[in-house]
Order: structure tokens, then C-alpha cells, then sequence
């Protein structure tokens, strides 16, 4: 057989495996988002300055950034409520497509789920009353039976507090943007929360002070979007997406607006 018959043939044949090679799909999540044109956002919406819900509907850094991830992708934003004790249950429970709102990354999380590049670097501080900030210099202040801590339940907040403020009273409020005023009205002591909240609150209530600002209570973290582990091209195009909002600029004028 000659050498351009053999080419021929070689030819032809790669012409029919590709024919019969099954046209190549994004993964299912994937599809959903981009046939729909919607991309379910969950958010507990009680976390400023990174996503707040009120009559008005949702603001804040995170809700920036991923309706300008959602620009990206061409399509729009559906908002799902959800709490902090219930978040990484329903965004497993496929109750929607990524979460946002001051998600701290750590091991616990991401073992589970995936996350988007961290942001926002911070550490657990106190808010307390402006009037009492010179009882609190130290971590062991915090640590005294006559100090009324009030946390909210499911998320690293809580956790600082059962680990290392035993020795306080505890008590448990719901809604975490209430807290604050807990704290300013004199109902309770000490907030544990994290760098930006804090520094937020601070600012629009001068009855409150940021405690351990400069010297956080634990070591620096960072902030990060969750997304579920179901769809590898869902979790590849996700990661694109927040790096081409990054590229454009999208992040840098989210933190200028909300974390300065």
C-alpha cells in the first residue's frame, strides 16, 4: 500500500471517530446555571459590611462580587436565604449554587466544599461598649464570670467563644446584625466577631469600640465563597469567573467601597 493511500486511510478514520465521538457537555450543575440564566446565591444576609439583607433587598461586598461574577457568566442572581448554623447542610443539600456573605475558609470547610481564593484578611476581635474599653486589654478580660458574652449560633464566631471564653456568661442571639445594638444598649458585654464587622459597627455607633484591632485574637484568615464539589467544570468556570472580575478590577472597587 502506498504511503498516500495509507494517509488517506488514516484520515478517514479520525474523520469517523470524531463523528462518533460524543459531543463534548459542560458537567450538569454547569448547565443548569447557563441554560436557566440563574445562579442560586445563599446567604445568611446578617453579616455587614459583606452581605446584609434588608426591605431593600441584599448589599454589601460579597453581593458586589457576585453580581459582577454573575454579569460574567450572563446570567442573573437568585437569592436564597439560609442561617449559619444551616449553611454548608443546604448548600449540599443542593439548595443553591454557591454561598457568599463573610464565609471564613478553614480545614472544616473546605474539606467538604470547595472555596473560591480568600479575601479580606482579618481575625477574631471583641466588640464592646466604647465606655468599657479599657476593661477589655487583654483576651483573658473577656474570659471572667462577670462578662456577658452574647454570640450567634452555627459559624467561627461561636466556635471561638465555646473554645475560649468558658469561664463567661453566654448567651445566644438568632440574628446576628442585632447584636451590635445588644452590645451598645448595655443587654450584654462582648461580641466575638471579626475585623470588618466590627470595624463597621465602630463607625456608625461611636457608643461602640473595636477591641484588638491591631492584635487580633486569633491568627489572620480569610474570607472566601463556597461552592459544592458536584461539578469540576462548574468549580473550574467559577474560579475563571473570580479571576477575571479580579483582573477587570471588580475586587479592588468592592474593597474600597466596603472595607476602608
Amino acid at each position: 500500500m502506498t504511503r498516500p493511500t495509507l494517509l488517506a486511510l488514516a484520515a478517514a478514520a479520525l474523520v469517523t471517530s470524531l463523528a462518533l465521538a460524543p459531543a463534548a457537555q459542560a458537567g450538569p450543575r454547569l448547565d443548569r446555571i447557563m441554560d436557566s440564566k440563574l445562579i442560586r446565591v445563599g446567604t445568611p444576609g446578617d453579616y455587614r459590611p459583606f452581605a446584609i439583607k434588608t426591605d431593600a433587598g441584599y448589599s454589601g461586598h460579597d453581593v458586589d462580587v457576585v453580581e459582577a461574577m454573575a454579569k460574567e457568566l450572563g446570567v442573573k442572581v437568585q437569592w436564597v436565604p439560609t442561617s449559619w448554623p444551616n449553611l454548608m447542610k443546604d448548600l449540599q443539600a443542593d439548595k443553591f449554587d454557591v454561598a457568599v456573605g463573610g464565609i471564613t475558609r478553614n480545614v472544616n470547610r473546605i474539606r467538604l466544599v470547595g472555596m473560591l481564593p480568600g479575601y479580606a484578611p482579618f481575625g477574631k476581635v471583641a466588640l464592646v461598649r466604647s465606655a468599657d474599653k479599657a476593661k477589655f486589654a487583654t483576651a483573658a478580660d473577656l474570659n471572667k464570670p462577670e462578662v456577658r458574652v452574647i454570640k450567634n449560633p452555627g459559624g467561627t464566631n461561636e466556635a471561638y467563644v465555646l473554645e475560649n471564653l468558658k469561664a463567661a456568661q453566654v448567651a445566644t442571639h438568632d440574628k446576628n446584625a442585632e447584636i451590635p445594638a445588644l452590645i451598645a444598649e448595655g443587654k450584654g458585654d462582648v461580641m466575638i466577631t471579626e475585623t470588618f464587622e466590627a470595624l463597621h459597627y465602630s463607625r456608625v455607633d461611636p457608643r461602640l469600640h473595636a477591641a484588638f484591632i491591631d492584635a487580633p485574637l486569633t491568627p489572620r484568615s480569610t474570607l472566601g465563597f463556597m461552592l459544592p464539589v458536584d461539578d469540576a467544570d462548574y468549580t473550574r468556570v467559577m474560579g475563571f469567573v473570580w479571576g477575571q472580575v479580579d483582573a477587570r478590577g471588580g475586587l479592588q472597587q468592592a474593597a474600597d467601597k466596603w472595607l476602608k
